[in-house]
This record gives C-alpha cells, structure tokens and sequence, in this order.
C-alpha cells in the first residue's frame, strides 16, 4: 500500500511553516493565509540531483578570501532602459520574474527582447498562457523579425526542462510562471505549492545550467506580486512594469536585484511597433504649459543611479465638507497629512478648512522624501494664487521642527536641472554646491520659514 504524501502549511505572505492549519499566522499576522502543500520526499530529492536540477555548484567547503572575484558577465537585451534596471545586462543563470497589470505590456516586451536577441544567441520563449499562432500574430503585428525565435507552447516544467537540455539556450522566457505545474505536485497550478516549488525548480536548473530564465509573474489587485512571499525570496531580481491604462508611457522599476541597484528605472512607452525606449525622461515628464499657472512646482528625484525631473501639481480650495479631503496620487497619503502639520506650524499657513489635491505628473510615483519642499511650496502658491517662476526647481527634505535636511547626491540633481535650462534652484544648506554652476542662482535654505521668504521675493 503506497504511503500517503507528506504536507506542511505554509504561510503565503511570511513563508513560515506549521504542522496544522491555522486561522492567523503566528510570525506575521496575516489572516487566512496559509495553505497545504506537499513536501517533497528524499527520494524525491535525491533523483532531481541525479537528474541535475538540485542546484548543487560546489562539494567542497572554500574560505572567502579564495574566491576567484572576476566580473560577472553579462550580455545585453537590446533595451539600454531594461539593461540598466538590470543592473547593466542580463547575468546568464539568473532567474528574473517580470511582474505587471494585464495590458502593461509584460509579454510585448519580452518578445522585443527575444526577437532581436534570437540572431546572436540561442532563445526559447516558452507560452502557456497563449497559442502560438496568437504569439506569431502578435509578432507580425509588432514588424519583429520572427525566423530565427524558437517557441515553445508547455506548462509541464519538467517538460520544459528537457527540451531545454538538447535546445541549450542562453536565455529562456516561461510566460506565465503562474500556469506552470510539477508533476509531484498534488494540487492545481497557480496555487501556493505550484507556484513556489516552479520558481524553485526553474532557478535550479538556472544555476546548474547557467541559463538565464525570465518568468512572468500576475500581480493582485492592490499591485503585489501573486503567489507566495518566498516566491521573491528564491529569485536574483523582481521587476514590475507600471502604467495607467490611458496613458502610454510605462515605467519599469527594480523592487530586487541581486546584481545591480534597487529602485532603478526604466521608461518606456506604448506605440503601435510596440514598447519603445525613452532615453531623456525628464522631458516627458516636464511638459509644461508655457502659460504660469498657479501649484505647480519642479522637483528633482533621484531613481536608481539618475536624477529625474518631475513637475508636482497641487490645488488647495475652500471646502463645503465637516472633513476636507486629502488626496495624493503619487505620494503617499500620511506624508500629505504629516507636511500640512509642519506647514501650519513652522510656516503659519492653515489649511484645515480646505480640500488639498496633490498629483505626480506622468504617473510616476515618489517614495522618497526629496520631494517634501517641492510640494509644500506648489501647496503656498495654489493657496495664495501665486505661480511659482518656470525656471526654478526645488528638492530637499522636511523635517517636523521645520527644518530642511540635505538629500543624498544633491551636486547631480543640481547639475541635471542645469541642464534643461533651470536657472535658479532652492535647495537644502546641506546640499550647497562647492564650485558655483554656471547659470544657475542657488538659494540654500536651513528651515521651512527660509524658503517661504525666498518664495516671497520671487
């Protein structure tokens, strides 16, 4: 009589097992997350060794010090925008997951890059979301070269696996890892079980194999990444493609990345022959009316290793509500609440009888705190109704005693706004550049109040 499988429960969000199933998880929190799944036995394991997907790289112990320390090489994508959120390229046997909103264009893209890539090194695109006549009509549509793009239409990574083996790739797209099942596997793909021990078989055999492998991975509603929290955990680099449904630019930012910076970002934008990159976005996203209007402000965030200018907008306006609203689309909404605190106490403004909107400019979202003097001051000019000069820019730090703290690489935001023509900045005093720059009048200020007065002489 053959012995039942071995299960865990295993929390979604935190990955913490438990030998029974529990309403809450004890190590995060989390409420109805956590699932069975089938363990993997030790005959099990020890085959996929044999079979040379185990990930194994050395069966010696080596001390630090004597590790060969040579450049890790990489190839290019042919999208200076990807290579660079990649962190210069694509390392060959690394595992990459993909993320984004159905329609942002996850799967257009990837077959840019296989497509072009296809004629210098051996690809494989592997779908199990769609046909391949709907990838072949798709590519037609695009105008991509198709003659040398090999295709694969599976969901068996097993399956994928061999084939891979006498394909011999250098880079492997799985689109989606969503769909992908393991033969050991009891439960249906996409679960919790599927999904993790997939991503985990696929990185394996990545390492063992030195084949860089591309998933795909959906997003929940609120922007996450689908799946297990572990899910993340096993891969070098998680990326997500953002963008609005009505507008056509899409930003591609790193969330990991073991082989580059965190928080870089790509641009790109949606045309008719696909994604196109966008080499200068800063000038996208200053596409400024000639006419001065009022709430408007210029900020210089920094995302990855570049500067980038952004324009803030912000209307104050008196409001009919017990409770007037607070709305921030961009930003987060308790830095709003937490700035307008400041603001009345250390700049003397009061706002508590009005609605406040604050928007980010082309869909690009700020997490950083350089932008807190940006939107206070676009928040002064829409409430006295007194448009801010088109050449200024502003960035630096908001502190709750009023003071403005310096911001990391404060000479290369400088140097960037000088070079779309800004001529006067106000920035933190900690941020004062050595060596004067050329056409551009620097105003350094220590608190709230300094920069209210240099607004004032404008």
């Amino acid at each position: 009589m053959a012995k039942a499988p071995k299960t865990a429960y295993v929390c979604s969000d935190c990955g913490e097992e438990y030998a029974k199933w529990m309403g809450q998880c004890r190590s995060c929190l989390s409420w109805n997350t956590i699932s069975e799944v089938r363990l993997v036995s030790a005959k099990q394991e020890k085959n996929a060794r044999f079979s040379g997907y185990a990930g194994e790289t050395s069966g010696r112990v080596q001390v630090l010090s004597e590790i060969d320390l040579q450049e890790v090489p990489r190839f290019s994508s042919g999208f200076n925008e990807l290579d660079r959120v990649l962190g210069g390229g694509i390392v060959p046997g690394s595992a990459i997951l993909i993320g984004g909103h159905p329609g942002a264009g996850k799967s257009t893209l990837l077959l840019q890059v296989m497509c072009g890539l296809a004629n210098e090194v051996p690809v494989l695109y592997v779908t199990g979301e769609e046909s391949l006549q709907q990838v072949a009509m798709r590519a037609n549509r695009l105008g991509l070269p198709t003659d040398k793009l090999k295709m694969l239409s599976e969901t068996s990574v097993e399956h994928i696996c061999n084939l891979a083996d006498q394909e011999k790739p250098r880079l492997m797209v799985i689109d989606s890892i969503q769909v992908m099942h393991l033969s050991d596997i009891q439960s249906s793909p996409g679960s919790v079980a599927q999904v993790r021990e997939c991503a985990s078989f696929l990185t394996r055999y990545a390492k063992t194999h030195q084949v860089a492998i591309i998933m795909v991975g959906h997003v929940t509603k609120d922007g996450t990444l689908a799946g297990p929290k572990v899910l993340e955990h096993a891969i070098d680099a998680s990326l997500l493609l953002e963008g609005e449904s009505d507008s056509r630019f899409r930003t591609l930012r790193s969330q990991k990345n073991r082989f580059g910076a965190v928080n870089e970002l790509g641009v790109f934008a949606m045309t008719e022959q696909g994604l196109r990159e966008v080499k200068n976005p800063s000038a996208i996203f200053l596409s400024r009316s000639e006419e001065q209007t009022s709430g408007s402000s210029v900020m210089v965030i920094w995302e990855g290793t570049r500067p980038l200018l952004v324009e803030i907008q912000a209307l104050v306006d008196h409001s009919m509500l017990a409770n007037p609203r607070r709305v921030a689309v961009g930003l987060e909404q308790n830095r709003l609440s937490l700035l307008l605190a400041v603001l009345h106490r250390h700049g003397g403004l009061q706002m508590s009888d009005q609605d406040v909107f604050v928007n980010v400019v082309g869909g690009v979202k700020v997490s950083e705190t350089s932008a807190d003097l940006a939107l206070l001051l676009a928040l002064v000019s829409s409430f006295r109704n007194r448009p801010l000069p088109q050449d200024l820019v502003v960035f630096g730090e908001v502190g709750l005693a009023g003071e403005i703290r310096p911001v990391p690489s404060g000479q290369e935001r400088i140097s960037e706004a000088a070079k779309h023509g800004f001529k006067r900045a106000i920035i933190p005093h900690g941020n004062a550049p050595k060596k004067a720059i050329k056409g551009m009048e620097v105003f350094t200020v220590k608190k709230l109040s300094d920069a209210l007065d240099v607004l004032s002489n404008f």
